[in-house]
């Protein structure tokens, strides 16, 4: 039997079972908090950092991602707040500056209030979100993927870089992975990265309400949780 406790999300309080963690409470209510590194069903390892949350205890707050955080009895949560928006909006403009490749992370950016870049372009093809990695060992626990290396070095790469036989070769972890949606004008060659926008009229339902769940489209570009419930 599941055991319910209250919380409070932006002034709102919710009951929600024990254990799980405040994105997906959030996501249940029609709370919107941006994430990329989150899939229902896996565990969450809070590797893209866009679902920060500030805690409040005893008047003062804490950042944390949500996707990590379990709900406690009490707990008091804001998912807006100026300070929130500011930080995931960088953090959202650091994405867009590794990895433009994708629409994915565009459409992350787009949601995110990202008007430009100021960091330089990489280009690079993959954000470590982990989703491949963890769908690989936990859905089918094939663990034929992994990281390997630590900092800037650190990558997915399959053991000793050979497609070993227990891969099931089904290719979730392909269909997972933000990097395999291209932008809507095509893939962006090296040198000619940029931030597209063609989707920023999708923000104007969310303009003054951006802390309630809109089923934009750009939800679909980022696999939002919120459509797998569908």
């Amino acid at each position: 039997m599941l055991h319910y406790i209250t919380i409070n999300i932006d002034g709102a309080d919710i009951k929600t079972p024990k254990g799980v963690s405040v994105l997906d409470t959030a996501i249940e209510y029609g709370i919107c908090i941006p994430h990329l590194c989150h899939v229902p069903g896996l565990s969450d390892i809070g590797a893209c950092r866009l679902c920060i949350v500030e805690q409040i205890t005893n008047s003062h707050s804490k950042i944390t991602a949500s996707c990590t955080l379990s709900v406690q009895d009490g707990m008091v949560i804001r998912s807006n707040t100026d300070k929130v928006r500011k930080l995931r909006h960088n953090i959202a403009e650091l994405l867009i500056a590794k990895a433009p490749n994708s629409r994915a992370i565009q459409d992350i950016a787009v949601r995110c209030g990202v008007k430009r870049v100021r960091y330089p372009f990489r280009n690079e093809n993959c954000v470590l979100c982990g989703r491949c990695v963890r769908a690989c060992s936990e859905l089918w626990h094939a663990n034929a993927l992994g990281f390997i290396g630590r900092g800037k070095e650190r990558h997915v790469e399959r053991p000793l870089n050979i497609r070993q036989e227990f891969c099931k070769n089904c290719g979730y972890c392909i269909q997972l992975c933000p990097m395999t949606i291209t932008p809507c004008d095509g893939p962006i060659k090296p040198g000619k990265e940029y931030l597209c926008g063609n989707c920023e009229s999708q923000l104007i339902i969310a303009e003054e309400t951006s802390e309630k769940c809109v089923w934009c489209e750009l939800g679909k570009g980022f696999n939002c949780a919120r459509y797998s419930q569908c």
